[in-house]
């Protein structure tokens, strides 16, 4: 008898980290594609061990003007007329990345899942309420997002760990995919030596040239490996390094970017922090952060549930009924 076929999309950042979740649990049960945003090696280097993976356009990045969304999308619906076909489940991961291939599936038949962002606590993301009528099934990670949307709870969804943690003795501050050039600043105000820096889109020879103690890269996919071995994670309101750091236990500052509009709010990551035991720093400042991360040492890191069983199994039910 055939595997069952789903396609996963995945859009990048901790939208990928979800997608891999499923992937290290139904691997071998399920035959898994992959669709993840044009020039995105992370995701791919990350996810092409449990399936094929091809790429459409994203709409649009943090940073990027509105009328990108226009321009793009015809395209985006496009190629994914070319790939979402002949499959028994589309799971989209979260993000504007999924919604041309989550609408086209929907046309065609095709169930989809989607699951609502780990961040989006008082208030529903927006592609939640665009997907949400066209959803077989609408996932939620936090009881909160119940009023928001209507969907099953499954408790926030965590990727195995890939290493045991351990305490390097450095602090990891990490940017996401576009950076954090505010908190970046702040930091190399400071005489802080034990810094390992992701720097995202944002050059990492500002930072190394001024720091030669300091590690910088831009992105790398020993990212856990490296996270695992962090005292500290300092971190901007993106979900993917803040749910990492609790999956691995690590006390966690987090920094609101002003610059990252579209990602949740700073009411929805009070939240968040609340529920990882972080500190929430809103004022960029050396001293604020010198500060937080003192007191951020007296913090004893929350084990939270993983929700990426429960998700799968509702993933396999859906599969045996198509």
């Amino acid at each position: 008898m055939a595997k069952k076929t789903a396609l996963i999309l995945a859009g990048g950042g901790g939208h990928t980290s979800i997608a891999l979740a499923i992937a290290q649990i139904l691997f071998g049960k399920v035959e898994m594609s992959f669709l993840v945003p044009e020039r995105d090696w992370l995701s791919r280097k990350i996810l092409t061990k449990y399936g094929k993976v091809r790429n459409i356009a994203k709409l649009r990045d943090p940073l990027t003007p509105n009328y990108q969304m226009i321009v793009k999308f015809p395209m985006a619906f496009m190629k994914s007329f070319q790939e979402v076909k002949n499959y028994d489940l589309v799971v989209s991961c979260g993000s504007n990345f999924c919604i041309p291939p989550a609408v086209v599936a929907w046309l065609r038949r095709i169930p989809v899942i989607n699951i609502e962002s780990r961040v989006a606590i008082r208030t529903p993301s927006k592609t939640a309420r665009i997907l949400h009528p066209v959803s077989s099934l609408t996932v939620l990670q936090w009881d909160e997002q119940k009023r928001n949307l209507k969907g099953i709870v499954t408790g926030p969804i965590f990727p195995r760990r890939e290493f045991k943690p351990w305490n390097g003795g450095y602090i990891l501050v990490t940017g996401g995919t576009e950076g954090h050039k505010q908190l970046f600043d702040a930091l190399s105000d400071s005489d802080l030596h034990n810094i390992v820096l992701q720097t995202g889109k944002i050059d990492p020879r500002i930072y190394s040239n001024k720091h030669p103690e300091w590690k910088v890269f831009s992105m790398s996919e020993k990212f856990q490996e490296i996270l695992a071995g962090a005292d500290i994670v300092i971190t901007h309101q993106g979900g993917g390094t803040i749910f990492e750091s609790i999956l691995y236990e690590k006390p966690l500052i987090i920094v609101h970017n002003t610059d990252l509009k579209r990602t949740a709010g700073v009411e929805d990551i009070r939240i968040l922090a609340l529920k990882a035991n972080a500190m929430f720093l809103i004022k960029i400042t050396t001293n604020h952060i010198l500060h937080a991360i003192n007191e951020i040492k007296k913090h004893i890191s929350p084990r939270l549930p993983n929700g990426s069983e429960n998700l799968c199994e509702m993933i396999l039910k859906i599969l045996n009924n198509v």
